[in-house]
């Protein structure tokens, strides 16, 4: 018999069983698929895992079955508390007397001088002329910069001693340094007796080795040694500690209004008076900032001052010649 004759006598067979084998490796094939896909493990990331991932189930397995927090509690006995050991924690003690200090009543920064004070709407636009006990003449700072080992934190107004002042950060402390305060004076070694005090300058009043070398040549116009320039700059915060500065609100060349300006200080020698209304000096105007900072760089070396103010409603022109 040969092959197909024995093919078409047993055709039906042969195509049941070739069905039977396709059918079984589809089943196992699909199925091996199937298992992977659900239940295979990738080699490539298990071994990616961290160490101990494969422990994490196993602890919260104990934690879940630790009897640690109902002992903590102990729900059935308040009085005794916890019956875990340490004991309940003491409240830590807080020193209420050692509380912060008012950035209004900072201590005084320690062989700091300010001596002109520019205050604008941003405080990063602010400006102060600083110097340290080191310095010969005072240095224009912003906030942010440091001085020594201080920062600077804020320029403005301090209402509580009613002057501008300067708070500059150490880390740990804040100080500040007020432009019409003095600088702290050494403790007075103590005296035996008692001498009868004789009558001293009031504030601002101007020194006479100052005040002979400026000379009056009419009610507005002066003549003033250029030896005696630098030290009116280096010691400003002194000389004008009466008078009080403030920006006009009229926006640009408003200027500054000055108020406690007396005969015998340094600009009532000047022939300013209290009240006058500072609009410019030499062209530049006092009520911007950035522009006081140029001013302030020029007219240490000027020749002449033209200040323009302005008196009860009226312009008045100064005119400082330094010779």
């Amino acid at each position: 018999m040969n092959a197909d004759k024995w093919l078409k006598k047993y055709f039906t067979g042969v195509v049941l069983g070739l069905l039977s084998v396709a059918a079984y490796l589809q089943a196992a094939g699909g199925s091996a698929l199937i298992g992977s896909w659900l239940f295979g493990v990738d080699a490539q990331a298990l071994s990616a895992l961290p160490p101990n991932a494969a422990k994490a189930n196993e602890g919260a397995d104990a934690k879940l079955a630790s009897a640690d927090p109902i002992l903590a509690r102990n729900a059935f006995d308040s009085v005794t508390g916890p019956l875990l050991g340490g004991g309940e924690e003491e409240p830590e003690v807080v020193d209420s007397a050692a509380g912060p200090v008012s950035p209004l009543e900072a201590p005084a920064c320690s062989g700091l001088t300010v001596s002109i004070v520019s205050e604008s709407p941003d405080p990063l636009w602010s400006l102060a002329a600083i110097r340290e006990a080191s310095d010969p003449v005072p240095a224009m700072r912003r906030v942010g910069e440091r001085v020594g080992d201080l920062t600077i934190a804020y320029i403005g107004q301090n209402p509580l001693k009613k002057t501008p002042a300067v708070w500059l950060d150490s880390g740990s402390t804040l100080c500040q340094v007020t432009l019409f305060g003095q600088p702290d004076a050494p403790a007075a070694a103590p005296r035996e007796s008692a001498a009868p005090k004789l009558g001293r300058p009031s504030k601002g009043t101007l020194p006479k080795d100052i005040a002979d070398e400026i000379r009056k040549i009419s009610e507005t116009e002066f003549e003033v040694d250029r030896s005696v320039v630098d030290k009116v700059i280096a010691e400003q915060s002194v000389l004008m500690g009466s008078v009080r500065i403030a920006p006009m609100g009229g926006g640009k060349g408003a200027g500054i209004q000055m108020t406690g300006i007396r005969p015998d200080t340094l600009l009532g020698t000047l022939g300013m008076k209290s009240g006058d209304q500072l609009e410019s000096i030499n062209g530049f105007d006092l009520s911007s900032p950035e522009v006081a900072l140029q001013a302030y760089a020029r007219l240490r070396t000027a020749d002449s001052l033209k200040l323009q103010l302005k008196r009860g409603g009226s312009p008045v022109t100064i005119d400082i010649r330094i010779k």
